[in-house]
């Protein structure tokens, strides 16, 4: 049987997504990304309209949406593109994003890869090549691994900076 889907996971969940991002590059030929780094953020906010319209979704009918990116200071070029759409791609759709410097997370223990935790019982880690592309989806619902990844959020959330208050070093 086959994986269950971000998509179908976000759907099936009724409480809470929290996603725990730790890389400062992701996929560089990503047109949003491309469409910045131009100059046309209007345009980089239109790309993620997809993602914007299912968290939009999950939001209305009452699941908490939570995301806190670990950072190394300064921004990487991406991670500086990340934050400057994220009002307009995340905040919209309510999520409530935290941005949380590398240095504050050296005593947590981190799960290897960025991760969506759903209902706090099921995961689905996201796999990137070194270069940032991605190269899919693993999903667990191991005891152990949900309690770690849990712990690693929380903990980063709690060190981690409201959106509108981070502000970013380039």
């Amino acid at each position: 049987m086959p994986e269950p889907s971000f998509t179908d996971l976000l759907a099936s969940s009724s409480r809470t997504a929290l996603k725990l991002e730790f890389r400062d590059q992701y996929m560089t030929d990503d047109p949003a990304y491309l469409a910045w780094r131009a100059g046309k953020v209007d345009q980089a906010v239109r790309e993620y309209a997809g993602w914007t319209e299912i968290a939009s979704s999950a939001t209305a009918r009452g699941v908490e949406i939570r995301r806190v990116r670990i950072v190394s200071e300064p921004l990487s070029d991406y991670i500086a593109f990340e934050h400057a759409i994220t009002a307009g791609v995340n905040i919209i759709a309510g999520e409530v994003i935290r941005w949380v410097p590398r240095s504050r997370v050296s005593a947590l223990a981190l799960p290897g890869n960025d991760v969506w935790i759903f209902d706090g019982a099921i995961l689905q880690f996201c796999l990137f090549a070194g270069d940032g592309r991605f190269t899919g989806n693993e999903v667990s619902t191991d005891p152990e691994a949900v309690k770690l990844c849990v712990s690693a959020f929380e903990g980063a959330w709690e060190r981690g900076v409201a959106h509108q208050d981070y502000s970013i070093i380039l």
